[in-house]
C-alpha cells in the first residue's frame, strides 16, 4: 500500500491523520480512494479534474510531471505539497 501524507489543511476530512495507507496503481486511483475514505477531501486536491493549480504531488520524494497518471508502487510514499510561487515578473525577469 502507498502512504499518503495529508496536508495540514485536509487533515480535518482525516481525522487528524498525518498519513495513511492507500491501495492504489496511480494518484488517480490514490485520490479516488480518499474520496471513498475521506468524502470531501477531493474538493481540496482536485479542480476540474485535476490537481489544484497551487497544488503539486510527489511519489517517492520526486515532483510529478505526470500528475495523477503518475505511477504508484506498494511501497510509495505520496506528497500533496502546495505549490511554491512568489515573486513578480518584471522585464528582464523575475524578481522576489
Amino acid at each position: 500500500m502507498a502512504t499518503v501524507y495529508i496536508p495540514t489543511l485536509l487533515q480535518r476530512f482525516t481525522k487528524g491523520s498525518k498519513q495513511v495507507d492507500v491501495q492504489a496503481r496511480n494518484v488517480r486511483q490514490l485520490v479516488n480512494r480518499l474520496e471513498e475514505l475521506y468524502p470531501g477531501i477531493q474538493e481540496g486536491l482536485l479542480e476540474d479534474g485535476d490537481i489544484l493549480p497551487n497544488m503539486c504531488v510527489a511519489v517517492d520524494g520526486d515532483v510529478s510531471q505526470l500528475g495523477l497518471l503518475e505511477p504508484l508502487e506498494n511501497d510509495s510514499e505520496v506528497h500533496f505539497v502546495p505549490a511554491i510561487g512568489g515573486g513578480s515578473y518584471i522585464r528582464g525577469g523575475y524578481h522576489g
